[in-house]
């Protein structure tokens, strides 16, 4: 078979306060994430917008302990499941890229290329596919393989998404299931299901299969839960003017604090590790939401972290890809039709209501419109709900 290699992929995190700033920067660097009618723009701007916008996020993070902990839980569930295949009798290496912070996709890519691995699996850490989160990884991968030629001789396979996965939904009943006995009344329990959002043009103009898939997610986990609850499933870290998927988690809360919900149960959807959403958004943002709405009960299931269901989870579908016939990056679902991400307006020329117009007079009045609004924290940035 030749050496065999896993290479999870996840978004990253800055270690410590002093890493927010160029994390930032490197977030905001990417075009998928800011689009501008000028490349040369790109630098300059995220370089202003990360500086401006350091203090702000630095204290969110000093929130919780000073920095993110996606990168240790990311290592110890790439250490739980190297064990486990190897266990099972799999010689498998298991390596991290992220996306904006270290350890870099680039570096893991390096580091597969020096250890010569010749069959690997491509395996996002996220179990539905988003063209800002899946689709940007593989978007720079393919890239990657494009610019450097030696990466041919490495037979690769993707997994795009994997929520329907028995043992992932599982572990997330199980998880459920635990924290709905920490309740008074566990049958009472409002089951409230919340995802990281994307703005609604993904969906209607990009043909972004996310929503459905959280959707259906949500439907399978109920069913595998198999107990009697009523539940919601809303949309979190919504920023900016332009309209995201509904309903909002903020505002589905409150609806269903003032509906005399008193018990409510938070389920991070889309998330298979701690991090700044769940443990700063979730835990101190959205209950403090809940408690100012009346609601008396406030709890919510721990991300998978190490499970060791979801870790045997995992190692299935790394046996699975590598006894299923290869797929491609180039087959990875693309987009319907070719849409500016980040911010959401199109980019047109003369007067209309949903463009900024970019001609030789008003180009400059423009970008500062668009400045403002990206250094306010006002402008629809998808990412700046998790800084």
């Amino acid at each position: 078979m030749g050496r065999v290699g896993v290479l999870l992929l996840n978004l990253g995190g800055p270690d410590g306060l002093e890493d927010v700033r160029p994390f930032l920067y490197n977030l905001f660097s990417d075009p998928e994430i800011i689009r501008l009618p000028f490349s040369w723009l790109q630098s300059p701007l995220a370089w202003f917008i990360s500086t401006r916008r350091a203090k702000t996020s630095q204290e969110n993070y000093r929130q919780i302990g000073g920095g993110s902990p996606l990168r240790q839980i990311t290592e110890a569930q790439a250490d739980a499941l190297q064990e486990h295949l190897q266990q099972q009798g799999q010689e498998v290496s298991v390596y991290i890229g992220m996306r904006y912070w270290h350890p870099f996709t680039e570096e893991a890519i390096a580091q597969i290329k020096r250890d010569q691995i010749e069959r690997l699996v491509i395996f996002p850490l996220y179990p539905q596919f988003s063209i800002s989160t899946s689709g940007s990884s593989f978007r720079l991968l393919e890239k990657l393989w494009q610019e450097d030629p030696s990466l041919s001789r490495i037979e690769y396979t993707v997994i795009p998404c994997w929520y329907q996965q028995p043992g992932y939904l599982q572990a997330m009943a199980q998880l459920i299931a635990q924290e709905l006995d920490e309740f008074p009344n566990p049958e009472q329990v409002h089951l409230f299901f919340s995802a990281h959002g994307v703005p609604l043009s993904y969906v209607t103009e990009a043909g972004d299969p996310y929503q459905e898939e959280i959707e259906d997610c949500t439907a399978l986990i109920m069913q595998t839960l198999n107990q009697p609850h009523a539940h919601t499933l809303a949309y979190q870290s919504r920023v900016g003017p332009v309209e995201w998927l509904k309903p909002y988690t903020e505002d589905a809360i409150v609806e269903l604090a003032q509906q005399g919900t008193k018990d409510l149960l938070v389920v991070p959807i889309s998330f298979v590790s701690e991090h700044i959403e769940t443990l700063q958004e979730i835990d101190i943002e959205y209950r403090e939401i809940a408690e100012e709405s009346g609601i008396e009960n406030f709890r919510r299931v721990p991300a998978l972290n190490t499970h060791p269901v979801f870790i045997e989870a995992l190692a299935t579908l790394v046996v699975e890809a590598l006894n299923a016939p290869s797929r491609k990056l180039s087959e990875v679902r693309r987009l319907q039709k070719v849409v500016r991400m980040y911010p959401q307006e199109r980019w047109e020329w003369g007067l209309t209501t949903t463009a900024e117009v970019w001609n030789g007079r008003v180009a400059m009045v423009g970008l500062v419109a668009l400045l403002l609004e990206l250094i306010t924290g006002h402008g629809p940035l998808h990412f700046v709900g998790i800084l």
